[in-house]
C-alpha cells in the first residue's frame, strides 16, 4: 500500500528516514577491484536503482538487466568517478545512458503494457495489489521524468532534494513535477480522467 498512500497523502514519506548515504571512497576501492566495495554499494543502492531502472524501462526483467549492466559499468568506470558529493547522480546517469544505448541498439519499444503490471507477480519489490494498481497508473499516465520522481520517492523513500540532485533538476522543478504527477494519479484512481 506504499505507493497508494503516496498518491493520497503527500506527507506520508515524512516519517521515513531513508536517506541514502554513499561513502565516495567505495569508488576508490572499486577502482582497485575490491569486490566487497561492490557488495556494499549494491546493498545501499539496490532498491533505489531498481525503482529508477523500472521507471526507465517499465519492465521488471529489463530493469533487472539494466541494474546488472549499471553495476558492471560502475565497476569498470569507478576509476573515472570524481568525488563531488553526488554519487547517486553519477549512478543514475550511467543507468540512463545504458538504457538509451540499449534502446537505440535494439530499435524496439520496451515491452510490458501497463495493464499487465497489475497481474505480474515478478515485481519483487511491489507485493501489495494496491501498489501494483498505482504502479499501472504511474507507468501509463506519467511522463518519463514524472515516473522517475514518483518511483524514487515512493519506492525508495528518497527525499525530493536527493531526487533533484540525482536527476540534475532544480528542487522546485522536482516538487512541481511530483505534485503534477500525483494529481494525474488521483484523477486516474478516482475515475476523473477522460478515457480514450
Amino acid at each position: 500500500m506504499l505507493l497508494f498512500t503516496f498518491v493520497y497523502d503527500d506527507n506520508s514519506g515524512n516519517n521515513r528516514n531513508n536517506k541514502i548515504e554513499i561513502d565516495e571512497n567505495l569508488f576508490k576501492r572499486l577502482a582497485k577491484d575490491d569486490m566487497t566495495a561492490l557488495d556494499e554499494l549494491y546493498s545501499i543502492t539496490e532498491k533505489t536503482m531498481y525503482a529508477y531502472t523500472v521507471s526507465l524501462t517499465r519492465d521488471h526483467d529489463v530493469a533487472l538487466d539494466l541494474m546488472q549492466d549499471t553495476y558492471v559499468k560502475i565497476l569498470s568506470a569507478a576509476h573515472l568517478y570524481k568525488p563531488m558529493g553526488k554519487p547517486l547522480a553519477w549512478m543514475f546517469t550511467i543507468a540512463k545512458n545504458l538504457h538509451y544505448s540499449n534502446t537505440r541498439k535494439e530499435k524496439r519499444s520496451i515491452s510490458m503494457e501497463p495493464e499487465e503490471v497489475a497481474d505480474d507477480t515478478r515485481f519483487s519489490y511491489i507485493t501489495d495489489m494496491d501498489d501494483r494498481i498505482v504502479l499501472e497508473g504511474v507507468l501509463s499516465r506519467l511522463t518519463e521524468e514524472e515516473r522517475e520522481i514518483v518511483m524514487l520517492h515512493a519506492i525508495s523513500g528518497m527525499k525530493h532534494k536527493e531526487i533533484a540532485e540525482g536527476l540534475g533538476l532544480n528542487l522546485s522543478t522536482t516538487l512541481s513535477k511530483y505534485h503534477r504527477a500525483l494529481r494525474k494519479l488521483r484523477d486516474y484512481l478516482e475515475g476523473k480522467e477522460a478515457r480514450a
